[in-house]
């Protein structure tokens, strides 16, 4: 491994991991989560199955944050010649990542929110 390679390894470490983390916190969470920074998160009476609710955000989170592991490991093989697969993976990754996150906390939401409580 090139010293560049290392480098950028640590710098996707930098940044992955912090998501993996919330997701691994979000997923041994006893109250429910939230999604949206600044919005509180749901009250426990709102959802049917809280740890549920909780484990599915959480691996959420997680294969987000492994995700940018996946995009660095494929693009490693490729050195110099295909950066531009790496950066493009990544930002198909960051950006599409974010839509379909947020698509699938809708569902959650749809699934999990009771009918009285359904935001």
């Amino acid at each position: 491994m090139t010293a560049e390679s290392i480098i950028c390894m640590v710098i996707v470490a930098i940044s992955a991991m912090p998501m993996i983390i919330i997701g691994i916190s979000q997923y041994r969470s006893k109250k429910p989560v939230g999604f949206w920074s600044g919005k509180e998160p749901p009250k426990k009476e709102q959802i049917t199955d809280v740890k549920a609710y909780n484990q599915k955000h959480g691996i959420m989170w997680i294969v987000y944050g492994a995700g940018f592991f996946l995009c660095f490991a494929l693009a490693v093989p490729f050195g110099e010649k295909l950066a531009l697969v790496a950066v493009g993976l990544g930002t198909i990754e960051c950006i599409g990542g974010i839509f379909v996150m947020i698509a699938y906390h809708n569902k959650l939401n749809r699934r999990y929110y009771r009918e009285e409580g359904v935001q």
